[in-house]
């Protein structure tokens, strides 16, 4: 029995209803000639979510991906340093002095799995620091991804795969160049890197690393040339930055800069959290119609549960679709 049938025959109800809906709207947004942007917040590299993701880049259902900046280093984490990770499936029972302990032995915890920080964050920085160094000697500015992707692109980790590079979401991204936005890239671990290596005088500056307003000004473009051709579809996992970055980008046109582009053509929402008020992460979509970045007639679901479990099916069911 196939992904796509299981879900047919056994999900008709609640979130079981809105992920079968969910899937099927994703498959009909593909086969009209779509695009889909897939957003990406909380610590879904670290839960694998690779394995899907890259998939479904191969396949042609992802076209664009924003994310956290932890979303984009701990899948490059994960690809060199997966034999290092700890598993704690015991994690809700933790003491501080077992937490302390983890510190002590520099196992960075991400709720049951702790990235192991020699193996991951300083072998990737110790990598990424010379890139850093070329771009600023040459006066170039990139934006985040680049370097990942350059880096995976130049073979240096070739040796040091420690997982099927194909379950890597960022090496797949890099041999197709998708376009990457990642807004706040600051708030993650290489963020906090490239930013101690300014401040203890390793690097000149911050210009190298393109951040913030200059980032929308691309996905604008992007969304643009995309939009004109095929309606561009929205699928976002978890709430933050990395779902209200790209999501404005409709209003931005439509309203700012008076320009007739589409609205976006599918959305979806996974969350754990419930609506609420006020809640962005539990916000449902009609009230994104107020903004001006869905329509009455756009595809809009919503499904109030674990992407861990959730996405992964989705995934499967598109791709058995397709």
């Amino acid at each position: 029995m196939t992904t796509k049938s299981f879900v047919d025959r056994h999900f008709h109800h609640f979130n079981a209803s809105a992920l079968k809906h969910a899937a099927r709207g994703w498959v009909s947004h593909i086969e009209s000639g779509g695009k889909m942007l897939l957003t990406l917040g909380g610590a879904m590299s670290t839960a694998e979510l690779g394995i899907s993701i890259a998939e479904l880049i191969r396949r042609d259902a992802v076209h664009a991906i924003c994310c956290t900046g932890a979303n984009l280093e701990e899948d490059v984490f994960n690809l060199i340093a997966h034999k290092h990770y700890v598993r704690l499936p015991d994690y809700r029972n933790l003491t501080a002095c077992q937490e302390a302990d983890l510190l002590r032995r520099r196992l960075n915890r991400v709720t049951d799995t702790c990235i192991p920080e020699e193996a991951a964050v300083t072998l990737l920085d110790g990598l990424l620091l010379p890139l850093w160094r070329a771009a600023e000697a040459e006066g170039r500015v990139e934006p985040p991804h680049r370097f990942l992707f350059d880096l995976v692109a130049s073979g240096a980790l070739d040796g040091v795969f420690q997982i099927d590079p194909r379950d890597s979401w960022v090496w797949e991204a890099s041999r197709r160049d998708l376009p990457v936005w990642t807004p706040g890239w600051e708030d993650s671990t290489l963020g906090n890197v490239f930013a101690a290596h300014v401040l203890n005088g390793t690097l000149n500056g911050y210009a190298t690393v393109q951040t913030g307003p200059s980032l929308l000004a691309s996905l604008a473009d992007w969304y643009r040339r995309v939009s004109i051709g095929s309606p561009t579809g929205f699928f976002q996992i978890g709430g933050g930055i990395s779902g209200d970055f790209p999501i404005c980008i409709v209003p931005l046109l439509r309203q700012d800069l008076k320009e007739k582009v589409p609205l976006w053509g599918y959305f979806c929402q996974i969350s754990e959290a419930t609506t609420s008020y006020g809640s962005y992460s539990g916000a449902p979509p009609n009230e994104k119609i107020t903004w001006e970045k869905l329509g009455v007639d756009t595809p809009r679901f919503i499904i109030e549960s674990d992407a861990t479990i959730c996405f992964p099916l989705i995934a499967q069911y598109v791709l058995d679709s397709i």
